[in-house]
């Protein structure tokens, strides 16, 4: 049998043991807690970075989503524009040809100056400045339209010779922005039937 020291040391070491294993087990406890809140800090941070990050990138997609907008809208106006000059450019060619089936001389009512047509004019019309309409019953522009449109045509005759005509058609226009744009498309009219 061992003697009664041994054993009190071993209660003493025992109980040593069991305090000193309660004060890890509480150390751990506490710096579990550190741990953890250092954790969440570092999470809030990495989690307010991502929104910023997805924030900046969904700004940079609004922002492309509405420049792409106002593009189309710009070219939906330029290819309008195109067409209403090439219009007008084949309505100064209808009456140089009417003028032939009339047997009228061949550059009749066309004179050096600016002019106003509308699709269906059988003769130039001075320039008086004014915006296409567009009247929606029948999908056309004229000058007498229902719809005001941010659309000017201005067609341009200059007598180059008796047997030449340079026609310009210019249509000009504004759009929501403030941005100015101008399609001019020029043709030349020959006396060929001389």
């Amino acid at each position: 049998m061992n003697p009664p020291h041994n054993f009190v040391l071993q209660g003493v070491n025992h109980k040593h043991n069991f305090v000193r294993k309660g004060m890890n087990l509480l150390h751990n406890l506490v710096m579990w807690g550190m741990k953890s809140s250092s954790r969440d800090g570092q999470l809030l941070v990495e989690s307010l970075i991502a929104t910023s990050l997805l924030i900046v990138g969904f700004l940079g997609i609004f922002s492309l989503l509405s420049r792409s907008i106002s593009l189309n809208r710009v070219a939906a106006d330029s290819y309008t524009a195109t067409y209403l000059a090439a219009e007008s450019i084949e309505v100064a060619r209808n009456i140089v040809d009417a003028n032939a089936l009339q047997k009228k001389p061949w550059n009749s009512g066309f004179a050096n100056g600016d002019y106003e047509l509308e699709y269906n004019a059988v003769s130039l019309t001075p320039d008086q400045d004014r915006f296409l309409q567009f009247d929606s019953g029948n999908n056309t522009y004229s000058y007498s339209g229902t719809n005001q449109t941010n659309f000017k045509r201005v067609i341009k005759i200059v007598l180059v010779s008796a047997n030449e005509i340079q026609v310009n058609a210019i249509v000009s226009w504004t759009t929501l922005g403030g941005g100015s744009y101008q399609v001019n498309l020029e043709d030349h009219f020959f006396n060929w039937r001389s």
